[in-house]
């Protein structure tokens, strides 16, 4: 995976790209980046990139042809004109499933706008996707562009020692990642789930799904429509329907929860809220 980004700050991608996991990739030859500073395209020999905005307002707007000059030599030197991504609050929001389609790639630019924005009739002609990382505002693209190639790295073959981990953790499979526990098997008197500590793998696996289930449906509901659940699926979920709900949800369920001593808090307490979602979830899924 090539990855190119067209910035103002150059240095502030360079500086947080070259550590870690995509650091170590880039060291392997797996990934490389090549910043763009696009004040070296501005028309007026001076590295000023931008003007007042027709028709009025506040702040200055990125000029069109210093962005199209430095996308054309970019294009004109790799053979192609390759995807480009802006970063802007009116694109998609990023999901997995984009980092995915997007890793298969071989080219990436990324396009970091300033000010106010960017002259519209540039985007018009060389940006492929609009995408954002949520509703709110930053100074510019280079955060969310920096946010983008570290979830698309992940999903390039290689780049994790791991390849599991970037198929198995939150959001792969549209389910919130389940609780992780390592040593010591006792911190601050709370213990280990039990069942981690079984060694018998189908019941950590099957805990781990129950688990993924039941945080998605406490986190991010929304997300189980996309979730095909097989028959243990619906067995546990039809568990939590049958329950007694709770006026409010524990921000943790806490040892004796897992521990199934006498008297210990439920470990998957449940409000009418998540109830009328499961109503509705497996109305659908017993219709498939």
């Amino acid at each position: 995976m090539n990855y190119y980004v067209m910035t103002l700050f150059p240095e502030m991608i360079e500086n947080g790209m070259h550590t870690s996991i995509i650091g170590r990739a880039m060291a392997k030859g797996l990934l490389t980046l090549q910043t763009i500073n696009i004040r070296d395209f501005s028309t007026r020999g001076d590295g000023r990139i931008d003007d007042y905005p027709y028709g009025g307002g506040a702040g200055m707007v990125m000029q069109a042809e210093p962005v199209y000059r430095a996308y054309t030599d970019l294009a004109a030197r790799i053979g192609h004109r390759p995807r480009l991504v802006y970063l802007t609050p009116q694109g998609k929001t990023f999901t997995q499933q984009m980092a995915k389609e997007l890793a298969l790639e071989e080219d990436l630019v990324f396009l970091c706008g300033h000010y106010e924005g960017i002259d519209e009739r540039v985007l018009d002609e060389i940006a492929t996707d609009y995408i954002s990382i949520g509703d709110y505002v930053l100074t510019g693209g280079e955060l969310p562009s920096m946010v983008l190639m570290d979830s698309i790295s992940r999903m390039v073959p290689g780049v994790l020692s791991n390849q599991e981990s970037g198929e198995t953790e939150s959001f792969s499979g549209s389910l919130l990642e389940y609780p992780q526990y390592s040593r010591p098997e006792v911190w601050h008197d709370t213990a280990t789930p039990p069942v981690l500590m079984s060694g018998h793998h189908a019941n950590v696996e099957r805990w781990r799904r129950d688990q993924s289930l039941y945080r998605t449906l406490k986190h991010r509901p929304d997300l189980l429509d996309g979730v095909e659940l097989d028959k243990k699926d619906r067995q546990f979920l039809r568990g939590l329907l049958e329950k007694e709900p709770v006026e409010q949800l524990p921000l943790t369920s806490g040892t004796a929860a897992w521990s199934g001593e006498e008297g210990a808090a439920d470990p998957y307490p449940v409000r009418d809220a998540e109830q009328k979602v499961l109503r509705k979830l497996l109305a659908i899924s017993n219709k498939a």
